[in-house]
């Protein structure tokens, strides 16, 4: 997370920013920079890069019991803190752009349901964490519903305290994490959260669903997303090759920037508050 106040952006870059809608509706994508400032740390910023990150990888959650074991005891300790985070004025500014009708749709990398909790119509790239999806049967369980559960079987790990992760679980280690007790679905089956992990692909038709709003946008803005992964960077590569502007506002360098047409080094929120504002919304 950004501890120091987020950087104000220029008034230039605000007028640059301004000038795009003028050309029409901006297709927008977010990262995980757009919701730090609602306590969730994202993979990349200044504070997250200092901290080695050992994401659980597709294929060892879905071979192994002692990967599953270590993701839902780690998901177990950060899911309170991680369900208590609210929208905050970056996911406001977006949702009024939304209901001005000056985006054609919407695309985060975030599986927080932020966006949609501030009144947005959001394509969730990488799916939500407020579900959990059974690898057997499909049935999907409220990631609220599972907590409870996990609690109960595991109450000697619910008085423990850890640091809050990118995803959602928590940075926890511990020689006991052999005896947490994960829980299955009804019919048997693993759990797994509903969000694509490394090594996991995104569903071709929520690619394409995404891909519709970018290329109905007569620009695309990207906010708070280092775009290290091609997830995200083949929007960035799409809106290029229709030779829109391209606009990134985020903290330090990203892998789109020799692409951005407009890039903007400062706080998402007091960003995007500010072109509000000036667009009169």
């Amino acid at each position: 997370m950004h501890e120091l106040a987020p950087l104000a952006p220029a008034q230039s870059d605000i007028e640059a920013l301004a000038r795009l809608f003028d050309r029409g509706p901006v297709a927008v994508l977010t990262g995980a920079g757009i919701s730090t400032e609602s306590g969730i740390p994202d993979y990349r910023g200044p504070e997250t890069r200092r901290r080695a990150r050992n994401p659980v990888q597709y294929r060892e959650f879905l071979r192994s019991a002692a990967a599953r074991q270590r993701y839902w005891a780690r998901s177990m300790l950060g899911w309170p803190r991680f369900a208590r985070a609210r929208p905050n004025a970056g996911h406001a500014a977006v949702a009024k752009l939304a209901l001005a009708g000056l985006l054609p749709g919407l695309v985060t990398q975030n599986v927080d349901g932020l966006h949609n909790d501030a009144g947005s119509s959001s394509v969730e790239l990488h799916g939500a964490l407020r579900e959990a999806i059974c690898l057997r049967c499909q049935q999907l369980t409220p990631r609220a519903a599972l907590q409870v559960a996990l609690e109960a079987q595991n109450p000697e790990f619910v008085e423990r305290t850890a640091e809050l992760a990118p995803d959602g679980d928590a940075d926890f280690e511990d020689d006991r994490l052999d005896h947490f007790k994960v829980v299955d679905c009804a019919c048997g089956g693993a759990l797994k959260p509903h969000v694509v992990f490394f090594g996991e692909n995104v569903p071709p038709a929520r690619v394409a669903k995404a891909m519709e709003h970018v290329h109905a946008g007569s620009a695309l803005l990207v906010i708070g997303s280092s775009l290290a992964v091609y997830s995200g960077l083949r929007f960035v590569h799409a809106a290029q090759k229709r030779g829109v502007p391209i606009a990134i506002v985020s903290y330090g360098e990203t892998r789109g920037d020799p692409a951005a047409t407009l890039r903007i080094d400062a706080g998402a929120g007091l960003t995007l508050t500010r072109l509000v504002d000036r667009l009169g919304l």
